[in-house]
């Protein structure tokens, strides 16, 4: 088993939470790696910008970083906000010490607005810690300014990249977020230039710059090379822009753990789907109320707005020799038709996320109204051309019923076979109620 790689950040505070310190541990932690800190400057910083900042004294800075490596196994490091020179050089007095490999993040200004880095600062950092370090991020702002070559287009890019390496530094990465989206990497042994390509991604954007470093750190710090790194770097940060929330008035910060999230989602649904799907296979009588087309039980995760955000069984559950046998996996995308059922009920009631189709008699009805359960329909002879009928019908059931029911069923058409549909909040509280009203018709 792979050891987790320790790593520190060196950079100030954000009181907002999106940027910072905040920002590099949060992605430290998302790509794996244990996430250390030495604060160097407290900002009083929300979404709309920087409103005051105090810079901790170097000798507080120093005993933070003493700290951490005296006690662990640090390799990697990465810097942001160093805003006065003597917190710069005594930065680099630690990565001499220790020596630790660097990523410079060149933090010059607050992504919502405010600077960070003074001119003073600025003419330290190139002279005593971009030397030290082993990669460094400026945005084509901060690459202009430190290399003093305008920077309009690629070519410009990779001009000021060589002048910031004459400084001392192996691999420079020049991130395009304010010009055309790519980012250049640069690695002085090979003189050789690598353009990782991207998109303009919609989305909050405050601590893109912190959180791209931090997660380059990361992926450096598991033995990744420059290049691939940079290229996991920019993926991450473009999905945590894209999942980025607002949470202020200002520019949304990104969201470093959506895609942990997302994914503990999906493995929450589909473990939630089987033991449904275990439930009602698992009751001898619902197999009467398995429809001649066979019947499915699908979940969607939190938020879902495709059918492959919802699972079901890709061979549907189907009536075998007087049991209910399901006759696929449970799957993302498996089931089109009660995905949509799903999709439609989300929009008027986001925690309805499950359902599952039951054989349709005026019995089963009767049991439904006998257990409590809501119920609405509609008449398929009226659906509109061109429309989906688990859209049309459902959105047309919920609206006649005022919210969302626990059932919604249509006496069917020319070759459609009429159907109940259980709604709920969970595969499982769907499958409860369809095995209750399975024993109730058994006892008919």
């Amino acid at each position: 088993m792979s050891k987790t790689p320790i790593v520190l950040t060196i950079a100030g505070t954000d009181s907002g939470g999106g940027a910072g310190a905040s920002a590099d541990l949060k992605t430290f932690a998302s790509i794996g790696a244990h996430g250390t800190c030495a604060i160097t400057s407290v900002t009083s910083q929300n979404t709309t910008g920087v409103l005051s900042a105090f810079n901790l004294p170097p000798q507080v800075v120093k005993d933070q970083i003493d700290a951490v490596c005296t006690d662990m196994d640090v390799r990697w490091a990465k810097s942001g906000m160093l805003a006065s020179p003597e917190i710069v050089s005594a930065v680099a007095e630690c990565i001499k010490k220790y020596d630790l490999l660097l990523v410079v993040d060149p933090v010059m200004a607050a992504e919502a607005g405010g600077d960070l880095l003074t001119n003073d600062a600025l003419s330290v950092m190139r002279d005593e810690l971009l030397p030290l370090c082993m990669v460094v991020t400026p945005n084509t702002d901060e690459a202009s300014a430190l290399s003093g070559i305008v920077i309009k287009n690629r070519d410009d890019a990779k001009l000021a990249a060589k002048a910031i390496a004459d400084m001392g530094v192996p691999n420079v990465i020049v991130t395009g977020g304010h010009l055309d989206a790519s980012d250049v990497v640069y690695e002085s042994k090979h003189d050789s230039f690598t353009v990782i390509s991207g998109e303009f991604i919609k989305g909050g954007t405050h601590g893109s710059g912190c959180t791209y470093s931090a997660a380059l750190t990361a992926y450096l710090a598991h033995g990744n090379s420059v290049v691939d790194s940079a290229k996991y770097a920019k993926r991450f940060v473009e999905h945590a822009i894209r999942e980025s929330v607002s949470i202020g008035t200002g520019v949304a910060p990104v969201n470093q753990v959506a895609h942990i999230r997302k994914n503990a989602a999906r493995y929450e649904v589909l473990d939630e789907t089987r033991r449904a799907v275990e439930m009602l296979t698992g009751c001898r009588s619902f197999a009467d109320l398995v429809p001649e087309v066979g019947c499915n039980i699908a979940m969607a995760v939190p938020d879902a707005s495709d059918v492959h955000d919802v699972a079901a069984v890709s061979g549907r559950i189907a009536k075998l020799k007087g049991k209910a046998v399901n006759v696929g996996c449970v799957e993302f995308g498996a089931s089109s038709h009660v995905a949509r059922i799903i999709l439609a009920a989300m929009q008027f009631d986001n925690n309805i996320r499950a359902s599952v189709n039951i054989k349709y008699s005026l019995e089963v009805l009767e049991i439904c109204k006998n257990l409590n359960l809501t119920i609405s329909s509609f008449d398929r002879a009226e659906e509109p051309e061109k429309t989906s009928t688990m859209d049309w019908g459902v959105t047309y059931a919920i609206k006649e019923y005022g919210s969302v029911p626990d059932i919604i069923s249509d006496a069917g058409g020319i070759g459609k076979e009429p159907m109940i549909r259980v709604l709920g909040k969970s595969a499982l509280d769907v499958a409860k109620i369809a095995v209750k009203i399975a024993k109730e018709f058994d006892e008919l």
